[in-house]
């Protein structure tokens, strides 16, 4: 705790206002594009271009209705609202066609070179290694987008990665990679030629993440890495598990782009061999719901914006409800004291780091854990911060917490309903409750495991 002296001089912290909302299951929109905002997004990937706006790229799904392909495009201003551009491709290219049987374009990925834009798109068949990640130029964001060859290709049945799910990576020395993989055999990195934007070399790369393939949690796709000047270290986010069951977001983190990745308790993310393969990276999310609205299950497959001290993710979720329909979601990104990212638990709606007064701590909360082996949505449970520090309910009991309020820094100490005794540092934001439409504050952290741990009052 600060000093009372110190406290007087604190400003009340700054909420969200209320942010746009768009509604579910919206039947009404399903023929209207114009109206889908954040509906039928999948695999986004997010860029920032010059002026300021935000543009995502997402795999072409559409809910009950016939699909057309060709790389959705959206826009925004602020993160939070966002408006349909239209497909960025008139449909598959033809090539990508013949070789791979597509029936439409995946986890497509922009990129700014010079002044050129650099789209890489996926084009597979579901449950194969054929596949190509295609290059497209354009001198706009929002195109027109002419082909430049294809960046990676696999053969069906081949030994070796899967060519989707790309990703363009900068080192430290301003080196562009050439991130890429999904399920088969793990995730490669290679070198890129900046001046083609194609792959300096032969070959598929290197292997820098994989799980084990005799089993059902053989799966991890959707690589992302970004450097973190701070801390001097690289961080690898991944999607494990079932797409249409029990998605969740992992990372780990290395000295070197190519790694080796390591997660919170050092183990190796290419390490096939430790079982059970579920504790191996350190998981950020997963599904989960709090008792109030909407859950949200299968998150994953998400890119990450950092903008000067801001970090953001963005992924997909589909509605606890009816997960037939995806969405779009973005999560501001914090980090610990001994640099590990966390998420926030609700959606972005301009919430920033700020000093948090411990007097506004005090009241009734409701506890999410990510378990790593969890395979359903996680339902919050009920605990209560009492304003002599000490900690009552279903999850944490007989514990204790204290709040820097000027980092905004939460240490949590309990004992867990196994009897063990934990500890967790974790952020506070002053946030919107989506699900309740109100102002609230919510935490992020992870505990001395290494597992995801997020507040929210309610």
């Amino acid at each position: 705790m600060t000093d009372s002296n110190q406290r007087q001089d604190m400003p009340k912290p700054v909420f969200p206002t209320a942010p746009v909302t768009y509604p579910m299951y919206n039947e009404a929109a399903i023929h209207n594009e114009q109206a889908w905002q954040t509906m039928n997004v999948h695999d986004p990937g997010i860029f920032r271009d010059d002026d300021g706006t935000y543009y995502v790229y997402s795999t072409d799904v559409q809910t009950k209705a016939k699909l057309t392909p060709g790389v959705m495009v959206r826009k925004s201003n602020d993160l939070i609202a966002w408006e349909w551009v239209g497909r960025a491709l008139p449909g598959i290219p033809e090539h990508a066609k013949e070789e791979t049987g597509a029936t439409n374009l995946w986890a497509p990925d922009v990129f700014k070179h010079g002044d050129t834009y650099r789209m890489y798109y996926s084009a597979s068949s579901f449950g194969t290694n054929g596949s190509l990640i295609g290059l497209m130029t354009a001198k706009s964001p929002e195109g027109p987008w002419e082909d430049s060859g294809v960046a990676m290709r696999t053969k069906s049945g081949d030994p070796g990665p899967n060519a989707i799910d790309a990703q363009i990576a900068v080192d430290a020395m301003g080196k562009q990679w050439l991130l890429y993989g999904s399920f088969f055999d793990g995730i490669y990195i290679t070198r890129l030629n900046p001046e083609t934007g194609l792959p300096a070399e032969p070959g598929f790369g290197k292997r820098i993440a994989a799980r084990d393939k005799a089993t059902r949690e053989g799966a991890i796709e959707g690589p992302y890495i970004m450097y973190h000047e701070g801390f001097r270290q690289y961080y690898l986010f991944v999607s494990y598990d079932s797409l249409f069951r029990n998605y969740n977001v992992r990372v780990g983190r290395s000295d070197f782009i190519d790694g080796p990745y390591v997660d919170y308790n050092g183990r190796r993310l290419d390490d096939i061999h430790y079982m059970p393969q579920s504790d191996v990276g350190t998981k950020l999310m997963g599904g989960y719901a709090f008792s109030e609205g909407e859950g949200w299950v299968m998150p994953g497959h998400n890119s990450v914006l950092h903008e000067g001290d801001d970090w953001y993710m963005v992924h997909h979720a589909r509605g606890q409800s009816n997960p037939h329909w995806p969405y779009l979601h973005v999560r501001r990104i914090v980090w610990t004291s001994d640099g590990w990212p966390v998420v926030s638990p609700e959606r972005y709606a301009g919430e920033k780091e700020q000093p948090i007064p411990s007097e506004l701590m005090a009241g009734e909360w409701e506890m999410i854990v990510h378990l790593p082996d969890a395979d359903t949505a996680v339902e919050a449970k009920k605990v209560r911060l009492e304003t002599d520090g000490a900690i009552n309910g279903t999850e944490l009991s007989s514990g204790h917490w204290q709040l820097e309020e000027q980092s905004a820094t939460l240490s949590l100490r309990w004992q867990d309903e196994n009897g063990e005794q934990r500890m967790a540092e974790a952020r506070v934001l002053a946030a919107w409750d989506w699900e309740r439409e109100v102002q609230t504050l919510v935490f992020t952290g992870l505990d001395d495991r290494g597992i995801a741990v997020w507040g929210k009052r309610t």
